[in-house]
């Protein structure tokens, strides 16, 4: 499935509804100011017009987008649609009659009531009906299989054929390429077989898989996040059965009538368009952050040099969202070569820490270059912290859930670092785990903010380490 292609039909229906509306609504504007309908129909558009009729179809598109409908549009129902639709269109709507109220002589305020009705009305039918037009679109490209959503299903026996049976019988979007198994106890046709775990990645590759869903009869936790961590890297959909547990706590979803509810580990709990503003908040802090502590970056620069020999900057690869490594960034607060190449977890007290560094370690000023990592994208402002890889795999011997966070971006900071504070021990990043597993359960702006004045309160009581 193209997911390329189909977004750029949604942006693209949008754009020229925008733009069909807008002009539409001038006519309108022209011949209730004017009552012209002649010379407005052939009128030659002035200077404001032909500036509007741009901004406008553009000042659509960034609400849409903020609004989150372009994040996944082919997976939202026609209910789903109809209400971020109206959403959007009413701010949109509200936006202009303000712009237009200022920007006009006011004749009478009955007449600006009556446009601000005619201009949503116009940008909703519109909008919606064009969204409809390309969702119809959608769902006949996936009933004739020019679009599908390659599917594999890992595992061995009856569970894995009832979900092949599920998906085959009532969900035409899905097309099941083949069984991937994971032990020798095989119930599958063998010419449905693809492989076996181990060859998973040359599967995927000559496949193009989409979608994996983990169906094993009788799972035990290891076994199913070991699976789950070795899939992430491959930044496709991962669902799994539901045992007891996501039943009850209401993790399973009926995504479609007929389909045995699946458990979505890439799914957040988030909705959309806080998933938008959250990372709009992101790259609007950390750039206006990164220009307004330029200069104490300077400062800082000079005293860690005059400190100790060695960089200005520690770069280190700390693994991220979907598992995958980046450098994150961190003024140096150690003497040089402080490791020589063994992994060491720090403390308080640790004789590696040079003299300054422990200052900016109380204060938590090292972690201000993360602000690059955030504005490139890999990291958040709040979201849990990074490990590396040399922990994650100790982790992961305690607790194998630790992939759960590959979902969501690592952050700055999050409830997990306020709580355990630097971890030097792998109990306590288990600990510190299992908050930022309950924040990521319930990710929302409102406790972001909150997440971000308890650690503001940390910073200025000197309780960063």
């Amino acid at each position: 499935m193209n997911k390329k292609r189909i977004l750029l039909k949604f942006i693209t229906y949008d754009l020229l509804a925008s733009f069909i509306v807008w002009v539409l609504f001038m006519i309108f504007r022209k011949i209730v100011n004017d009552g012209e309908v002649f010379q407005t129909i052939i009128m030659i558009p002035n200077y404001n017009f032909l500036t509007s009729m741009y901004l406008f179809p553009l000042s659509c598109f960034f609400v849409h987008y903020l609004s989150g409908f372009y994040l996944q549009p082919e997976k939202q129902s026609r209910a789903t649609m109809f209400l971020t639709t109206l959403a959007s269109t009413a701010i949109i709507s509200i936006s202009i009659f303000f712009i237009l109220l200022l920007d006009d002589i006011v004749v009478s305020y009955e007449y600006y009531y009556y446009s601000l009705l005619v201009l949503f009305g116009l940008l909703f039918i519109t909008t919606f009906l064009s969204r409809l037009i390309v969702i119809s679109d959608i769902l006949y490209q996936y009933k004739t299989k020019k679009y599908t959503i390659n599917t594999v299903i890992i595992g061995n026996a009856e569970n894995a054929l009832k979900i092949a049976s599920d998906l085959e019988k009532n969900s035409p979007q899905n097309t099941v390429i083949g069984f991937i198994t994971t032990d020798s106890r095989i119930e599958i046709p063998k010419e449905r077989i693809l492989g076996n775990f181990q060859q998973v990645s040359a599967i995927f590759e000559s496949q193009k898989i989409d979608e994996a869903i983990i169906a094993l009869d009788n799972p035990d936790e290891q076994k199913l996040f070991n699976y789950i961590n070795a899939l992430y890297k491959y930044d496709i959909e991962i669902r799994f059965t539901p045992r007891l547990y996501e039943i009850l706590t209401g993790s399973a979803r009926i995504t479609s009538i007929g389909i045995q509810p699946l458990v979505s580990i890439t799914h957040l709990n988030m909705p959309d368009w806080q998933i938008i503003m959250k990372r709009l908040f992101d790259v609007i802090i950390s750039f206006v952050a990164l220009i307004l502590l330029s200069p104490f970056f300077a400062y800082f620069a000079f005293r860690i040099k005059r400190d100790s020999e060695g960089s200005v900057f520690y770069l280190q690869e700390r693994i991220g969202r979907y598992g995958k490594p980046f450098n994150i960034v961190k003024f140096r607060t150690m003497y040089e070569n402080a490791e020589n190449g063994t992994p060491k977890l720090s403390s308080a007290d640790d004789n590696r820490i040079t003299p300054f560094g422990r200052i900016l370690r109380k204060y938590r000023i090292d972690e201000l270059p993360q602000f690059w990592n955030i504005l490139k994208g890999d990291m958040s402002i709040v979201g849990p912290r990074p490990e590396r890889r040399f922990y994650i795999n100790q982790i992961i011997e305690d607790a194998p859930y630790y992939c759960l966070l590959y979902k969501i971006r690592p952050g700055l900071t999050s409830w997990g670092p306020i709580k355990i504070g630097y971890s030097d021990t792998i109990d306590k990043m288990i600990e510190r785990l299992n908050y930022d597993i309950i924040y990521m359960d319930s990710m929302s702006l409102l406790n972001d903010i909150k997440i971000l004045v308890l650690t503001i309160e940390i910073i200025f009581k000197g309780k960063g380490v």
